[in-house]
């Protein structure tokens, strides 16, 4: 269940194995989702980052692609249905790899007011926000309500948000500077709003600093320690202050889908399913739960003595190369045991974390090795080339890229009538619109 980096990896681990694959998924496409940003801000298209799953999956003859939306999980029937049960699919085994959506804390009427990032479906109706507030932007005369129209506030400072923000402010004043002749474009204003103590908490300290320092360079007001208590179509409210804007776009925490939670397992917080150090579900030898779905606390074999006892677990992070290492091994563990061996433990390979600032900045720790500024960039860019899936992606990412960084304009700007009517769908999905919600 679920095809973006933990499934397919799982898949195609099992190429050679004796058994029948099936890959469901409520899309038909693979979603390199680390460059989901860039099709939000129209520096790519939605076709730049994402392949269709059977393409990738076209040799391999162990395997059947299903598109389907999962209604149901019966682990005792060993059964999944699907298009409201039109679809049943029985298993022997099962690997959930459906991955997390955006968490609003208990707040999801916030949604139709900040649209998170982690669909292209997310990633055009950030477009859409952005590109609209631009063009409102351009007819109205009063200033306060232009200043409101040019203010965005990104909630959230991990490397979704901070790579949000710092894209945004180049773009608009420089790749959009002579497009808009009743507004100045240096009058757009990116607020990036973090409730915790530092931007990007996972990064080491010096880098977070660093970050910080990059977004303020390029216009971007950071603000940490401010934990949003209201959204609302006019602003953000941070406890009794309030900031005025008509487009929020929300990067602040992860809830597993839940479909986790109709499977009937332990979860923790998150709605992460519980599982063991072979990734298993605790009594269920035969479910397996990897990716952003799973909470995997990591084995340290070699702590010993007291410090044993008082460790406090610790988690494999959501990141794209541990879905993807997941993926494999809970292939190998099927493999084991249809040859009789046996399990053995999860170990995640950390192979480091980087964040894009903008222009020329990036951070980026490698397994301890600290790089900034040009040199973290182009590796970030040469690391994401290298991993986006097919040539003809990797050949069109590359010329947009090109095109962007000497023209500084993006590539995909355009808003349609299906656009118009996508927008509308998804306020109606989300309880209305967002001034219908606000009052």
């Amino acid at each position: 269940m679920g095809a973006g980096f933990g499934g397919l990896a799982a898949a195609k681990a099992l190429a050679r194995a004796p058994v029948a694959v099936t890959v469901l998924d409520r899309t038909n496409h693979y979603l390199f989702q680390p460059l989901l940003y860039q099709v939000a801000t129209g520096v790519l298209s939605p076709a730049d980052i994402a392949v269709p799953t059977r393409f990738l999956l076209r040799r391999q003859r162990n395997v059947t692609v299903l598109l389907g939306d999962v209604t149901s999980i019966d682990l005792e029937k060993r059964l999944v249905s699907a298009d409201d049960g039109r679809l049943a699919l029985p298993f022997d085994y099962l690997i959930v790899a459906t991955g997390a959506r955006h968490s609003y804390f208990g707040n999801d009427d916030w949604e139709a007011l900040a649209p998170g990032l982690k669909t292209l479906d997310d990633a055009r109706q950030i477009r859409r926000r952005f590109l609209l507030a631009l063009e409102e932007a351009e007819k109205v005369d009063d200033p306060e309500e232009r200043r409101s129209l040019l203010t965005f506030v990104i909630v959230g400072g991990g490397p979704t948000g901070v790579e949000l923000a710092g894209i945004l402010p180049t773009l608009a004043r420089k790749g959009f500077r002579r497009d808009f002749k009743r507004f100045d474009s240096a009058e757009v204003r990116v607020i990036l709003l973090e409730g915790g103590p530092r931007l990007l908490p996972t990064f080491d300290e010096k880098l977070s600093r660093r970050a910080c320092a990059d977004l303020q360079e390029l216009g971007v007001q950071c603000r940490t320690g401010a934990k949003v208590t209201r959204v609302t179509s006019d602003g953000v409210h941070i406890g009794d202050e309030m900031i005025r804007a008509r487009t929020i776009f929300w990067a602040a925490g992860n809830a597993a889908s839940p479909l986790i939670r109709m499977m009937g397992v332990e979860t923790d917080r998150a709605g992460r399913a519980v599982v063991g150090l072979d990734l298993a579900v605790p009594g269920r030898p035969n479910v397996f739960v990897i990716g952003d779905a799973a909470a995997a606390e990591m084995s340290e074999p070699h702590v010993k003595g007291p410090q044993a006892a008082d460790r406090r677990p610790q988690y494999v992070p959501g990141l794209a190369a541990a879905a993807t290492q997941m993926g494999e091994h809970a292939a190998r563990m099927i493999v084991n045991t249809l040859a009789g061996r046996p399990r053995t433990p999860f170990r995640y390979r950390d192979k480091g974390t980087m964040a894009v600032i903008g222009r020329g900045r990036a951070v980026a720790d490698l397994r301890g090795l600290r790089l900034t500024g040009p040199v973290a960039f182009f590796t970030w860019l040469f690391v994401h080339l290298l991993y986006l899936a097919g040539f003809r992606n990797r050949l069109s990412v590359m010329v947009e890229w090109a095109y962007a960084y000497f023209t500084y304009r993006p590539g995909a700007r355009l808003i349609t009538g299906e656009d118009r009517e996508a927008e509308e769908a998804w306020q109606a999905r989300h309880g209305g619109s967002a001034r219908q919600q606000a009052r």
